[in-house]
């Protein structure tokens, strides 16, 4: 009622957001803002969170689906076989046997785990998984990613 927000965090460890002070939001629109980070707690499903200048429940509506960002420069950085999502995209998807599947586009988080969306070569959107026990190899120099995944799924 007083602007707070209830936030589902997709970050490894979830409420490892909380240690951010400045999130910026980024509305479905592609429009973005930042915001100080006033109040958050993580209660073990979700944060609730107070941002500065969001005081009312209509202003609250307003950050509703927002993707919250945070500053490469503010982030850890990836340890050894940990890669951040976005570095992997417009990378070569082949399966194991060496057939290519696309180019990976970006990442949506679903349910199950992350699902990779590769553009095939003939112009189609496929959605793979990109999660153990399927994403076998991540090849930085090839800029490539080898998935245990049938070539005509």
């Amino acid at each position: 009622m007083r602007g707070g927000l209830k936030v589902w965090s997709y970050a490894d460890p979830p409420q490892s957001l909380l240690q951010h002070r400045h999130w910026r939001l980024r509305r479905p629109d592609g429009s973005e803002d930042t915001y100080q980070v006033l109040q958050a707690h993580w209660d073990g499903h979700a944060m609730r969170v107070e941002l500065e200048g969001v005081a009312d429940r209509d202003a609250a509506a307003g950050l509703r689906d927002c993707e919250i960002l945070i500053e490469r420069a503010e982030r850890p950085s990836a340890g050894p076989a940990e890669y951040y999502r976005e570095d992997l995209e417009g990378f070569t998807v082949r399966n194991t046997e060496g057939a290519l599947l696309g180019i990976l586009q970006y990442f949506l988080e679903a349910p199950a785990g992350a699902l990779m969306v590769v553009k095939a070569g003939d112009g189609r959107e496929v959605w793979l998984p990109g999660t153990a026990p399927h994403l076998k190899r991540v090849d930085l120099a090839l800029r490539e990613l080898e998935i245990d995944w049938p070539a005509d799924f």
